[in-house]
């Protein structure tokens, strides 16, 4: 099944046995009300650390019925991404999502080369799910968050997790544009050169399961018109289902333009770690939360 809308990640998730989340420091609003949202949609069994008076009283204050949670006490944000991280090491929760804890703070705890959540030799990437009214079905777009200038080998990664994240959705054989100024590969631009060396790479089957393209600019990637104008003839040219950007400058412009102007629905996650990381700005909204919630569940084991 082909997953075209967010919402479809809902049904898809409620077929398959509730997987655990455990959400670090959820002593703020949204987090409460997407766990509430999640649990009463049977999507998953929530996990809550952080200063259980508080999050009483958070909860009660959203009339949200705290025993619908397993509440688990911490002293702090550390403290709780500590026992969050614990818990996946032990088994007892598949997946982590962000509540109120400093990015770095967080981030640092899945990174811990002692105690933390990183494979030896994986990278740690970005992955962002966005449904745009205008275009024609969802697009998986990378990196806008976490990698700042991703290098050649780091992209063969950024690519795979791409490729896995698209056939998890249902798309056979993935299209995957990588982004750049232009189609042509001129020296000058790192992008364009990475962009050659990652299709060589897809031909010599060093990067599998789907179809890449690059360099590529945006708008032949996404608008069929535009590449028609230009003569570009390859299968995903208008018809991309995953963006690769060069580096977070362009893909967090991109990101943000979605969300801001466009007004996309969108859910997000970090990959490359043993499980998957829900990474939601304090900012966003329940829905998105929650969105990000039903991506993490499909991707976790």
């Amino acid at each position: 099944m082909r997953i075209e809308r967010l919402s479809q990640l809902f049904d898809l998730i409620k077929k398959q046995p509730a997987k655990r989340m455990v959400i670090v420091n959820a002593i703020d609003n949204h987090s409460i009300e997407a766990a509430k949202m999640a649990s009463d949609m049977g999507l998953v069994k929530v996990i809550l650390t952080g200063n259980t008076e508080l999050i009483k009283k958070i909860c009660s204050k959203l009339n949200v019925d705290d025993t619908i949670f397993d509440l688990v006490d911490s002293t702090s944000e550390d403290h709780a991404a500590l026992i969050a991280v614990k818990m996946i090491k032990e088994g007892k929760a598949d997946f982590l999502m962000k509540g109120l804890i400093n990015t770095d703070k967080y981030m640092r705890a899945v990174l811990n080369k002692e105690s933390g959540l990183t494979p030896k030799g994986n990278v740690l990437s970005h992955v962002t799910v966005i449904e745009n009214e205008n275009y024609h079905k969802l697009l998986i777009v990378s990196d806008v968050a976490v990698i700042p200038y991703p290098t050649l080998d780091q992209k063969v990664l950024l690519c795979k997790y791409l490729i896995q994240t698209a056939k998890l959705l249902g798309i056979e054989t993935p299209k995957v544009a990588l982004i750049a100024p232009t189609e042509q590969v001129l020296p000058a631009i790192p992008a364009c050169v990475d962009a050659e060396q990652l299709v060589k790479m897809a031909e010599a089957d060093k990067i599998k399961g789907g179809v890449l393209a690059g360099p590529m600019a945006l708008d032949v990637a996404i608008d069929k018109e535009s590449a028609e104008i230009k003569k570009i003839d390859s299968p995903v040219a208008g018809d991309a289902d995953c963006l690769l950007f060069p580096n977070i400058d362009a893909g967090n412009v991109f990101y943000k333009m979605n969300t801001k102007l466009c007004h996309a629905k969108q859910a997000a996650v970090v990959v490359g770690a043993k499980v998957p990381v829900v990474l939601s700005s304090r900012g966003d909204s329940s829905q998105t939360k929650l969105n990000s919630i039903a991506l993490a569940a499909l991707l976790s084991k």
